[in-house]
């Protein structure tokens, strides 16, 4: 989730790589199934709910970092990336801007949507489509009962080298995003629901006092 910032929220050693989603390497098969796979999920999910856990790898860190949170989106523009352990941070889509939020830094980003989402691993799990313009996208064959696919941003300034996404059901499972620094950020996605009732505020950021509001 860590899901620029989803891919992140940046502190040194914890961006989200939502800042946070496909080298031919199989037949024309796999690709079709692949690649339906994401279509189904873009066209069929209009929302959803889950939890998700986050591992970062590499880079100039010594140890792995973890972390977990929730996830929560509503098509078109919508979206909710909430870490809760070890440290909070919370990003929020309300369909015209995106707010970041770190606690622990007492500070807030706001983007507009257009800006913030681009390239990066939110368009693929949260927008509506039309990726083709920010991706090259392909199949990454079948491991672990996944088919995954592989995300190549078309441009070389995206923050972040490739995506895969390892798809079951339609549904999205787990994600890895290599970041610019080398660094390797794998997402695990569990719980979803399809059908969630979100509570009001869900996609609504509220400042909290105190906190230092910059907006780009």
């Amino acid at each position: 989730m860590g899901i620029d910032r989803i891919a992140g929220l940046a502190r040194s050693g914890r961006a989200l790589a939502l800042a946070a989603v496909l080298a031919l390497a199989c037949g024309p098969a796999w690709a079709a199934g692949a690649i339906e796979s994401l279509e189904r999920f873009l066209a069929g999910t209009s929302r959803a709910s889950g939890d998700f856990t986050q591992e970062t790898v590499g880079g100039s860190a010594s140890r792995v970092e973890r972390s977990k949170g929730r996830f929560a989106f509503d098509r078109p523009g919508r979206f909710r990336w909430e870490v809760i352990r070890p440290y909070e941070q919370l990003m929020v889509a309300d369909g015209e801007q995106v707010w970041f939020y770190d606690r622990d830094l007492e500070q807030v980003t706001v983007r507009p949507m257009a800006e913030a989402m681009g390239a990066t691993p939110a368009a693929i799990l949260f927008g509506s489509g039309g990726l083709e313009a920010d991706f090259v996208l392909a199949d990454a064959g079948e491991q672990d009962g996944l088919q995954w696919l592989l995300a190549t941003p078309r441009s070389g300034d995206a923050g972040f080298e490739r995506i895969r996404i390892g798809f079951e059901d339609s549904l999205p499972r787990a994600m890895e995003v290599l970041d610019a620094f080398g660094r390797t950020v794998r997402f695990r996605f569990e719980a979803i629901d399809t059908s969630p009732d979100f509570a009001p505020g869900t996609f609504r950021f509220e400042v909290p006092p105190g906190t230092d509001v910059i907006r780009q």
